[in-house]
């Protein structure tokens, strides 16, 4: 298998747009959150609908959801680029506590919901895989919060806001 460049293979991925979302946890083994682009649907059907979400290793999100058990997916609105910015590290934070200032609530699961995200999705953590240096996440969806606006996207190395199309 012919090996791809680590930077071409980024510059091809920087142009596929994804929204942003913040995944977060509570429980055993703490609180954290970070900012993520990797979630997606893997099933409707079954015993639960199932997302997929993927950190890296070094994150500290990494370790906590795998002893939590547990995320929420907050996905955001075109406005939350500075929580985006904050959850990625790109922004001060007061302390070392991301969540300094931060309105959340709790989900079902325990783990942090963002006070206003677009939608959040409460997961039972059912699956983890590594691969390379990132760790794949199945969550069974238990909960979802419905909220109004439109999703904060991130491609081609920036931040945008959908506009229809035609």
């Amino acid at each position: 298998m012919p090996a791809i460049p680590r930077d071409r293979f980024l510059d091809a991925m920087s142009r596929v747009a994804a929204t942003v979302n913040v995944v977060t946890t509570d429980g055993p083994g703490g609180r954290a959150g970070v900012t993520v682009s990797a979630m997606t649907p893997v099933s409707a059907d079954g015993a639960a609908p199932t997302l997929l979400i993927c950190l890296h290793e070094d994150s500290r999100t990494t370790p906590a959801i795998a002893a939590n058990r547990c995320f929420c997916i907050n996905v955001l609105r075109e406005d939350q680029a500075s929580l985006s910015d904050r959850f990625a590290g790109r922004a001060p934070v007061p302390g070392d506590d991301k969540f300094d200032g931060i309105a959340t609530l709790a989900m079902p699961s325990g783990a942090p919901r963002l006070a206003d995200p677009l939608v959040a999705f409460d997961c039972a953590l059912v699956a983890g895989h590594q691969v390379g240096t990132h760790h794949i996440f199945i969550g069974a969806v238990t909960a979802i919060h419905l909220g109004e606006g439109r999703p904060l996207l991130y491609g081609n190395r920036a931040y945008h806001r959908p506009e229809p199309a035609g």
